[in-house]
């Protein structure tokens, strides 16, 4: 598979709400970054981050609306739609991804505006 379908599949496998399938994409010593909050580095720890994310809103449709590729690195724009408490939170969201030769994802970087995410504790 190229780096692009394997981050189409990746980005689809979101909507299950499955941790250990999601952290089967990353290679062990991967850097996950979501821009506003520090990186979570190396396999475990993304794992037991996305567990934590997928158990506080459960599954999230990764409704991706522009993708490229060049090389190993992948590029998409996307709404990211989960609920918590109730409430659809619509989040504008840009990828990158950084593909190693083996298929696994070595850097994924997210970013996006805190606002709808903070704005749910008020």
């Amino acid at each position: 598979m190229n780096p692009e379908s394997i981050v189409t599949e990746f980005c689809a496998l979101w909507a299950q709400a499955d941790p250990d399938a999601i952290v089967e994409y990353f290679a062990e010593d991967a850097v996950y970054h979501n821009i506003p909050m520090e990186p979570v580095v190396g396999k475990s720890a993304i794992k037991d981050f996305i567990t934590g994310f997928i158990g506080s809103f459960g599954g999230i449709a990764f409704n991706v609306h522009h993708q490229v590729a060049n090389g190993s690195i992948v590029m998409n724009e996307r709404t990211d739609v989960f609920a918590i408490n109730g409430k659809q939170i619509d989040l504008p969201v840009v990828g990158v991804f950084e593909i190693a030769p083996d298929g696994k994802i070595v850097a994924w970087r997210d970013y996006f505006d805190m606002t709808p995410l903070t704005a749910l504790g008020n």
